[in-house]
């Protein structure tokens, strides 16, 4: 079982799997014009695995969070287009374009950011509250 010790360690986790997320957007964004001379040297986009990891007791604590496992090509086929002029074309004339979204990639990004600033909000809210129990006492 995963070893989730309390809120902190919830939302750094989830952060992390979000930061891992957007490794991955920028990954494809940065080669998402990149141009090869055949299906199989042509970029394919990747996207990451999460799996949900819950605490020795989740029913009684409720105590879950998410890693990412892995990151994993996808499987979409890259654009073929006819340029004989190109360096790389192949016999046929043919290149092929990298297999990336652009316009998921984008929303991808933003998810990713919102999902990183929500638990940010929840370790400030936290730190808020804690703070203002330690100040009942005084």
């Amino acid at each position: 079982m995963s070893n989730i010790k309390n809120v902190f360690d919830i939302s750094g986790r989830a952060m992390a799997a979000q930061l891992v997320r957007l490794n991955t957007v920028a990954s494809n964004l940065a080669n998402a014009g990149n141009i090869a001379g055949s299906k199989e040297e042509a970029y394919k986009s990747i996207k990451p695995v999460f799996e949900t990891k819950f605490a020795e007791h989740a029913k009684t604590s409720g105590l879950a969070t998410v890693d990412a496992v892995e990151v994993k090509q996808v499987s979409a086929e890259p654009e073929k287009s006819f340029m004989p002029e190109h360096p790389q074309a192949d016999s046929d004339g043919y290149v092929y374009k990298a297999a990336v979204n652009v316009d998921q990639e984008m929303v991808e990004m933003m998810e990713a950011g919102r999902q990183y600033q929500n638990n940010i909000e929840v370790i400030s809210t936290i730190r808020a509250l804690m703070m203002r129990t330690l100040s009942l006492g005084k």
